[in-house]
């Protein structure tokens, strides 16, 4: 097992990936070491945003990797990988979840998980990865200000076990990783896509400003998303360079 034979536990942390970050830096602890924590204060989200959570209602976790065979411009297989494994988690309980690009997991139209990957790139070379994930469980009160949250409670009305889902979760995220290093990367990238929230749907997005029609298709090598808008022209997005409305 690489993903979950270390687990330091913490009450309280600032940030789960922050303590991964220091760790990395300090100690550079075992591949595959799962910083957890009941609460944090200061919960990282993608592009500077944040994750909020109530303690002990959640996972929040982040995961210390060293994916050394993976070159700098195919990192978001890491991306693909993360996302692919809380997809396999979630739809042992509730079957269905899709991941909107690049990284939230979606089901039923709410979202119950995020992700944040960063990585450390020497050279030619991904030095380290850390995998931040927050999965919405067993919480249901949520501020006004995240829109479309929801959580695994919230759509089954069952209280889960924090843990033993941990570890349900730790031993998919396992799975994939391994895939992920010795299996074949392209199953991975095709799954990946035909999980994607709004897949092939006519969808209303807005990018600079202006409102669009048209269909996610694919995913470019980089991790950029490609929409087909409805003349028939393929357009190629960032993160945060675009936006979904309908």
């Amino acid at each position: 097992m690489i993903i979950g034979s270390k687990i330091l536990f913490f009450d309280t942390l600032s940030s789960t990936n922050t303590k991964a970050a220091i760790l990395v830096r300090n100690e550079k602890p075992p591949e595959g070491t799962v910083i957890f924590a009941d609460f944090q204060t200061s919960g990282k989200g993608q592009k500077g945003s944040t994750w909020e959570s109530e303690k002990r209602k959640n996972i929040l976790i982040s995961i210390i990797l060293y994916p050394e065979s993976v070159a700098p411009e195919d990192q978001f297989i890491i991306s693909m990988t993360v996302s692919l494994a809380i997809s396999d988690l979630v739809d042992k309980y509730i079957p269905g979840c899709r991941i909107k690009w690049p990284n939230d997991i979606i089901l039923n139209d709410k979202k119950i998980a995020g992700i944040l990957i960063e990585n450390s790139i020497s050279g030619s070379a991904i030095k380290s990865s850390i995998a931040g994930i927050g999965l919405n469980v067993n919480q249901v009160d949520f501020p006004e200000n995240i829109p479309n949250p929801g959580s695994l409670k919230q759509i089954t009305n069952i209280v889960f076990d924090i843990e033993v889902l941990l570890k349900e979760l730790l031993s998919a995220l396992d799975n994939r990783y391994k895939t992920m290093l010795y299996g074949d990367r392209k199953n991975i990238r095709l799954e990946y896509i035909s999980k994607l929230y709004r897949l092939n749907e006519l969808s209303r997005f807005r990018s600079a400003g202006s409102v669009f029609e048209g269909r996610i298709r694919n995913i470019s090598d980089e991790g950029l998303l490609i929409i087909e808008t409805i003349e028939g022209r393929n357009m190629t997005f960032s993160f945060k360079e675009i936006d979904y409305l309908s």
